[in-house]
């Protein structure tokens, strides 16, 4: 028993020394190829400076890591084995008795503890920073509306060149969408309050908000009641699905709310319902990597191909990568239930890693 602790206490050490190094390494390279892309984003921007890019690329890591943990701990999983194979330790550790199932358990279970603390710390803080450089790729970047949801109901923001309108519904209703009841606060430039329209509903259509039973008032003058006012707007049903909060800038522990008050109001929270259910899966995904890259390791080295077992860790990563996009797709554009979507891949990433370790275990 003893003997086994301290097995299991090496093979663990080595595994987090390998996961700190592939984490550190991809998201290294990946910081790099960011900043050029936002380099060349602002390039005719002259108010974008270099510090604001670098802490705008440094705002979008946690999201980056979140994206490729996937790689990291198939990557790690396969080198960590391969290595303690190729020094003859897991053959010692296999002629006196530990199966492949016993020298695996220290790596599953970091990559658990490592899951559920990415999922219930490193996400909140995240969906913090993502939230930052949200904000400041709007600010310097793009120049598009932005919605924000609240208890209070629902806030448009939009402007053309002369005045800035700040658009307030307790309601929305899709296609076509309709705001009820509207009130809209007008502002300058200069953000200075100019006046307000109150009407029990309006409907976007191509090119203006159309507000039944209007009333304006603005510029100090008596109310004004229009039956059909016509508000410009460049605004369109998709840039403002687009302009909602993304989900990952909301943290796990509030996105169930998030997800309640986009149902009350009647947007749609299907993208928001597959990012919960996805972190959920997220450590059945990981172990599945583990699993493979445990498989694809004995494989390899038995046959002396260090090459093959890289050729073999990216293929893989890549399939399971490209088919969890795919599916998880599907669910955004509601072709498959939510609960599908997020947890198909994950099942059969485990049941096909096992399977194949079963395989390799036992022929």
């Amino acid at each position: 028993m003893i003997q086994h602790s301290t097995l299991n206490r090496y093979f663990g050490r080595q595994y987090i020394l390998w996961f700190l190094a592939f984490l550190a390494t991809l998201a290294g390279i990946i910081f790099l190829f960011e900043v050029a892309e936002l380099l060349r984003r602002a390039a005719d921007r002259p108010e974008t400076t270099l510090g604001l890019v670098l802490w705008m690329g440094i705002y979008k890591m946690p999201d980056t890591i979140e994206r490729i943990l996937p790689f990291v701990v198939l990557f790690a999983g396969m080198f960590t084995f391969w290595r303690l194979t190729r020094s003859r330790e897991l053959v010692v550790a296999r002629a006196a008795g530990i199966s492949a199932w016993q020298f695996l358990a220290p790596a599953l279970l970091i990559t658990l503890l490592f899951s559920f603390f990415n999922i219930t710390l490193i996400n909140p803080v995240g969906a913090i920073f993502n939230g930052k450089y949200k904000e400041l790729e709007l600010h310097y970047l793009e120049h598009v509306p932005t919605l924000e949801l609240t208890g209070a109901g629902l806030w448009l923001r939009q402007h053309d060149a002369d005045r800035r309108y700040l658009l307030h519904a307790d309601h929305v209703t899709m296609e076509p969408l309709k705001l009820t009841p509207l009130i809209v606060l007008i502002y300058d430039n200069n953000d200075h309050y100019l006046g307000r329209i109150d009407a029990p509903d309006a409907v976007l259509a191509d090119g203006y908000w159309d507000i039944n039973n209007a009333w304006l008032n603005w510029d100090q003058q008596p109310p004004q009641h229009n039956d059909h006012y016509q508000l410009p707007t460049t605004l369109t049903l998709n840039k403002i699905q687009e302009s909602m909060a993304p989900p990952n800038t909301i943290s796990f522990w509030k996105l169930p709310g998030f997800i309640n008050a986009l149902r009350t109001i009647g947007l749609p929270p299907t993208r928001h319902e597959l990012e919960f259910q996805t972190l959920l899966s997220q450590p059945l995904l990981l172990c599945a990597m583990v699993i493979f890259a445990a498989a694809f390791s004995l494989r390899m080295s038995r046959r002396g191909s260090a090459m093959g077992l890289v050729a073999s860790g990216v293929s893989i990563g890549i399939v399971v990568f490209y088919l969890n996009h795919v599916v998880m797709a599907l669910g955004a554009n509601q072709d498959l239930p939510v609960i599908l979507a997020a947890w198909a891949i994950p099942l059969a990433a485990f049941a096909s890693g096992n399977a194949a370790l079963l395989y390799m275990e036992d022929g």
